[in-house]
């Protein structure tokens, strides 16, 4: 595919999403420019592997920065002329939420105002930016549609996406900044974060320890393969957001603007019981789990399920991945990764 661009800032490159959103956009040619802090939430070890598939390649600089540092981060945007920012960079997790506010308000929101401010004096073309399915907190009505109010989160780390999506459109409407958000829904497959579900779940069963299956198992969700979340952030990339026309103050559709700036959700089309993806991992393991049914969690949503037709529609967004092709895919990375 080519670009019409050339050098891509990639915020939290060695993180889960921003590893192989870099692999893509260098295999196509770009010129990557990697942030990430290596900071300490999980396993530093398994981002250095990650930075170091990726520094393997040509066209890749790390820049080892906080984006909490607002000076170290104007100076990355003074001395590179990025033609697009993907803002994948953020404190991750709803359970950290409860217990660690403040990382959430450090990286989150005053590490956003620095992508936001450094964009806006630099003249990036557009910025592309994680938000994500917790937003949608405690709506019930499914699918989850970009067009329904999201004023009810029910975690800090929901309540900063949310933050950022706000913020975002103020830059797009004040300065003329073209934003997109993108609405992540549950996503998983190889090089993922330990601390995400399916990972500890892998773990545990391998090591013959029990899980702990939340809302008794019946949690389900729009469980989103790598790949395919990839696809949809590098279609995304190409089109910048332009204003709406006809967008009405009077009437206003939450997910568009007069101004240039969009939401999208980004998930697979379907809804997977939490019970059932367990299930498959066995298979894939060959192994049992021992399990705990336990209550829903605070700050947790017992179901998500995207609506993925506007980002279908305008940009041919199309998930292939199967919840079953995924995990024998991550099982098989997971294996290799811990010599097992």
């Amino acid at each position: 595919m080519n670009h019409p661009f050339n050098h891509v800032l990639v915020t939290g490159a060695a993180g889960f999403i921003g590893f192989h959103l870099s692999r893509r956009l260098l295999e196509n040619g770009c010129r990557v420019t990697g942030l990430d802090n290596l900071n300490d939430y999980y396993d530093v070890s398994l981002k250095q592997a990650r930075l170091d598939r990726l520094t393997a390649c040509a066209g890749f600089q790390h820049a080892r920065i906080d984006l909490a540092d607002r000076d170290a981060v104007a100076a990355l945007f003074r001395e590179e002329a990025f033609d697009v920012v993907v803002n994948l960079a953020a404190q991750a997790g709803v359970r950290y939420s409860l217990t660690n506010p403040h990382a959430y308000v450090d990286a989150n929101l005053s590490g956003f105002v620095s992508v936001l401010e450094g964009c806006r004096h630099s003249g990036v073309g557009h910025l592309v930016f994680a938000s994500s399915s917790s937003v949608y907190g405690a709506n019930e009505k499914l699918p989850f549609s970009t067009e329904d109010n999201v004023d009810h989160p029910v975690s800090l780390y929901a309540a900063s996406k949310k933050a950022n999506e706000l913020m975002a459109h103020s830059y797009s409407h004040l300065f003329g900044l073209p934003t997109t958000g993108l609405r992540f829904f549950t996503v998983y497959g190889p090089w993922g974060r330990p601390d995400m579900a399916y990972f500890l779940f892998a773990r545990a069963i391998i090591e013959g320890k029990s899980i702990d299956l939340f809302n008794n198992g019946r949690h389900t969700r729009d469980f989103t393969y790598i790949d395919d979340i990839v696809d949809g952030v590098v279609r995304v990339l190409d089109k910048p957001a332009t204003p709406e026309p006809g967008w009405s103050g009077k009437t206003p559709d939450p997910s568009r603007s007069k101004a240039p700036w969009r939401i999208y959700n980004i998930g697979s089309k379907q809804s997977v019981e939490l019970a059932y993806f367990v299930e498959t991992l066995e298979q894939a393991l060959g192994k049992k789990a021992i399990k705990n049914l336990v209550p829903l969690q605070p700050g947790d949503v017992p179901d998500t399920f995207a609506d993925i037709e506007p980002l279908a529609a305008e940009f041919g967004y199309a998930p292939k991945t199967t919840i079953e092709e995924g995990i024998n895919r991550f099982v098989t990375w997971y294996r290799d990764y811990h010599s097992l």
